[in-house]
């Protein structure tokens, strides 16, 4: 390689054409210093042997590493000064060997090819067919310019927005229907409570003679009070209660009346506070309500088990 480097100096291409070395101050900078650049390593510094060493360019081939080369110092690809280009490509595949890197194969044949045309451009060139003489970079520059093409392409294509690296999919949080919601009663639900407690009071007047396991659902009770209240008059709230079914079976007529009012099938009212309560239901025969699932019941719509007498019996002094 050195014998390579001596007729640069002294060459006619480099003495014909000292313009060629006019793109070397337009470098990079080693570093910057107090906000000055640094072109060249300073002679007393001292780089212990077993410093860490970092090369920032990453090249993907050869001709990754030439166009490098080229656009670093603002060169036309059209028009290459192989001599230059040729020594910065050796000096840094020596640069390599003495960091101990690895270089592919590939990359010495690059320096092979350059190195002859380097020679063949020297040499004196016969004339073509068309009286033009042929130019040895022509191959070169043909790959280099299709290089770029792709190189430029991957790139664009880098740019695009890219799944977990520019956007992260994320499931949207689920919002409820506001059509759907529906407004409670306007009756206090205090006022009802303290309805259910009187009507409590007298289920627990009653006692029970014979034990009968019954299955309540909340569900089936919904029916139950739509056909008490198909007439669509207003009954009063402690009606459609059941004393002789005991506390579960009133805590079930309840929870009935619950669903219905919240699925908008009844309608309770209550004058003033303290006063009667009055259920309406709002479903007619022409259309008949279409009974919700209810929340209270479980598995096959057994809300629970009670105990209830088979004939009513007397209440209790």
């Amino acid at each position: 390689m050195t014998e390579d480097r001596a007729p640069e100096a002294t060459s006619p291409a480099m003495s014909l054409h000292p313009q060629q070395r006019a793109p070397e101050q337009h470098e990079m900078p080693l570093a910057t210093v107090l906000g000055q650049p640094v072109l060249e390593i300073p002679k007393d510094l001292y780089i212990p042997p077993d410093a860490l060493e970092v090369i920032l360019e990453a090249f993907e081939g050869p001709l990754d590493l030439l166009l490098y080369l080229i656009r670093r110092q603002n060169l036309d690809i059209l028009d290459i000064p192989v001599a230059e280009i040729t020594k910065q490509y050796v000096d840094y595949i020596q640069a390599m060997h003495e960091m101990r890197f690895e270089l592919a194969a590939e990359y010495l044949v690059m320096a092979a090819i350059l190195a002859e045309i380097k020679s063949r451009m020297l040499l004196p060139r016969p004339p073509n067919e068309e009286g033009l003489e042929d130019d040895p970079r022509a191959d070169l520059v043909r790959r280099l310019q299709e290089y770029e093409r792709y190189k430029q392409a991957a790139e664009d294509l880098d740019t695009l927005p890219r799944q977990e690296r520019d956007t992260t999919a994320a499931a949207a949080a689920y919002m409820p229907d506001r059509s759907t919601l529906r407004e409670p009663p306007a009756v206090d639900m205090r006022e009802m409570l303290l309805a259910l407690h009187d009507v409590l009071k007298r289920a627990e007047l009653f006692t029970q003679h014979a034990i009968k396991r019954d299955a309540l659902s909340v569900r089936q009770r919904m029916g139950e009070l739509l056909d008490r209240l198909h007439d669509g008059a207003f009954h009063r709230f402690e009606s459609l209660f059941t004393a002789e079914e005991g506390r579960l079976g009133v805590v079930v007529t309840f929870l009935g009346l619950l669903t219905l009012a919240k699925e908008q099938l009844v309608e309770i009212i209550q004058e003033a506070p303290l006063a009667p309560i009055y259920v309406k239901s709002l479903a007619t025969r022409d259309a008949p309500a279409e009974l919700p699932e209810s929340e209270f019941d479980e598995g096959d719509g057994i809300a629970a088990s009670t105990d209830t007498s088979e004939a009513p019996a007397t209440p209790a002094a």
